[in-house]
């Protein structure tokens, strides 16, 4: 009886460390896509809002300088077109961000951040959930709050709207067969995908600095501006900083920008088909 006894117990006790180690591998799997929920809702719509702006810009300047709004845009007009997009990104993303953040900062604890508590309870998360977050932040820091970080976002949108856009452009049209009507979906999804890691690898370092920005306030506010944070992280860590990520990112950039570039193409000739229909 003894025997069997202890073999009962070995073999609960496996079982119970096995089970805890499943679970430890699932928190860590958790962890990678914690704060994911509120972009997965929205980045539709951002995603709809920048190619719309960015597509409509392009046509409103096409009719305005040449008469036609399907003409073929120039490189200024694919510039103009690209800030545009970039600054209603801002608008947009800013607050999206900010919450994917906020929630991605939990993982570290109160306890290990040695802060000043304030109101705030050791091992227990600041936010419950997005709205949580959004109604937290609105509360303590106001509408502001929503956008900090923006000045930084504003940076790296912008210039690098400009290296999504135009060298998609550019590499569609050289990828394209000649004599072609339109991009072959091939061409859409590469020059997509080179366009999206040149954009996402040299957003990098105003990425970091924004992130950097945005996740000030979860348990202190250690920086007063971008200026601030480029010469606290510069001071701190060294150029190598303003580089952190970039393999990830331009890695990340390729699938992500060909699936977006040719969803936004096959929409576009799908519409284009039914309004001809529609339209005779």
């Amino acid at each position: 009886m003894g025997k069997r006894v202890l073999c009962t117990s070995c073999i609960n006790y496996r079982l119970v460390y096995k089970l805890d180690k499943d679970m430890e591998i699932l928190l860590i799997v958790a962890g990678f896509f914690k704060g994911m929920s509120f972009p997965l809702a929205s980045i539709a719509v951002y995603s709809s809002v920048t190619f719309g702006v960015f597509s409509n810009t392009k046509r409103f300047i096409s009719q305005q300088r040449y008469g036609d709004s399907n003409h073929a845009p120039a490189f200024s007009d694919l510039l103009a077109a690209s800030m545009v997009a970039g600054v209603v990104s801002v608008g947009i993303g800013s607050p999206v961000d900010l919450i994917k953040i906020r929630l991605q900062m939990q993982t570290q604890t109160f306890a290990k951040a040695n802060i000043n508590l304030k109101h705030r309870v050791i091992g227990f998360p600041a936010y419950r959930g997005p709205i949580h977050c959004v109604s937290s932040i609105l509360r303590q820091e106001g509408l502001a709050g929503m956008y900090r970080g923006a000045g930084a976002m504003l940076l790296r949108d912008v210039p690098g709207y400009c290296l999504y856009f135009i060298p998609y452009a550019f590499l569609c049209e050289w990828i394209t067969p000649e004599g072609a009507i339109s991009p072959t979906p091939s061409s859409v999804w590469m020059a997509g995908g080179i366009a999206g890691a040149i954009s996402w690898g040299t957003a990098t370092p105003m990425d970091v600095v924004k992130s950097r920005l945005q996740a000030d306030g979860v348990y202190l506010n250690k920086y007063k501006g971008v200026i601030d944070c480029i010469s606290q992280s510069y001071h701190s860590e060294g150029l190598k900083v303003f580089v952190r990520g970039i393999t990830v990112n331009a890695v990340r950039g390729f699938p992500m920008s060909a699936a977006m570039f040719l969803g936004y193409e096959l929409s576009r000739k799908a519409l284009r088909g039914e309004q001809a229909a529609t339209n005779p």
